[in-house]
């Protein structure tokens, strides 16, 4: 079912394939307004969607790893229609390769793309929402980000920085108005597994074969095979940034909720079995307000 996205106007940050393309349609379907980035400041799919959504659709040009640029991209977003109601952190890419197989230039671009990509853009932004008191910030993160596996720890560690990154801000933000909601897709059939959006090591060492080799191996055959349907994930999207009571993390696919509930199980596990050593490390003072 459609959702309707009238009179919301959305800044979505790579909407020129996956998940952002999806997302960018979809606002648009519902009647929404669009102002979407790429690094070209163009879409290839323009002539494909009906006229009149092509009229609420505006593309900009963005790096966003020029946090410079982000701030004249926000403010020239700003004086289209005077406000933004939803902005989208979406542009990102994935990167495969053991810790030691990776060169560092590749673990920082990285990070720079989907960390401090992230971080430009929000940055740009605040200033524009506090004055709105109202706006909703949704960052897209990854079930690599709650739930690391073997074959790709940096781009993990960039998650995982956006993980914190939005719950403190999450925190912040609350008192003035503005919502947070991060994000977290297990694998959805887009081009996320192609060359576009996915890089690998130069390196390949064959004593990570059983490790980083089979992670390598499981996202070539995965492509094309994903069980997350885009097209759903933007309609869930969009029902979150329209609800009253958003939640702070969502997880979206099948894949997504199993490995984040081992990740949990594991985490209590360990919790309940150190906890021991986990409170003898207080000072005596500290043991007995804490039982008091």
């Amino acid at each position: 079912m459609q959702i309707k996205t009238r009179s919301r106007v959305w800044f979505i940050t790579g909407i020129s394939r996956g998940l952002g393309r999806a997302l960018a349609l979809e606002v648009l379907a519902g009647g929404g307004t669009v102002i979407g980035t790429t690094r070209s400041g163009a879409v290839d799919y323009v002539d494909e969607i009906d006229a009149d959504d092509a009229q609420r659709l505006t593309v900009l040009r963005l790096d966003v790893c020029d946090a410079q640029m982000c701030y004249q991209v926000a403010k020239a977003a700003m004086a289209i229609y005077k406000r933004i109601d939803v902005l989208v952190n979406n542009a990102g890419y994935g990167l495969i390769g053991a810790v030691e197989e990776t060169a560092l230039a590749d673990a920082r671009d990285v990070f720079e793309t989907n960390f401090w990509g992230t971080t430009n853009v929000t940055k740009a932004f605040l200033p524009y929402l506090r004055n709105q008191w109202h706006g909703h910030i949704i960052n897209i993160s990854s079930i690599a980000g709650v739930a690391p596996g073997a074959g790709s720890p940096f781009y993990a560690a960039a998650k995982f920085a956006v993980e914190g990154l939005s719950n403190a801000l999450a925190q912040e933000i609350e008192p003035l108005g503005l919502k947070l909601t991060v994000i977290e897709p297990g694998a959805f059939r887009t081009e996320f597994l192609g060359s576009d959006s996915l890089r690998h090591a130069d390196v390949r060492l064959a004593d990570y074969d059983s490790t980083c080799g089979a992670a390598r191996l499981a996202f070539q055959n995965m492509d094309g095979n994903q069980g997350g349907d885009p097209q759903k994930a933007a309609r869930v999207i969009i029902g979150i940034a329209l609800a009253p009571d958003a939640p702070l993390h969502l997880l979206l696919g099948s894949d997504a909720f199993k490995r984040a509930s081992a990740k949990l199980d594991q985490l209590q596990s360990e919790l309940r079995a150190n906890a021991e050593l986990t409170m003898s490390t207080d000072f005596a003072s500290a043991k007995q307000c804490a039982s008091a």
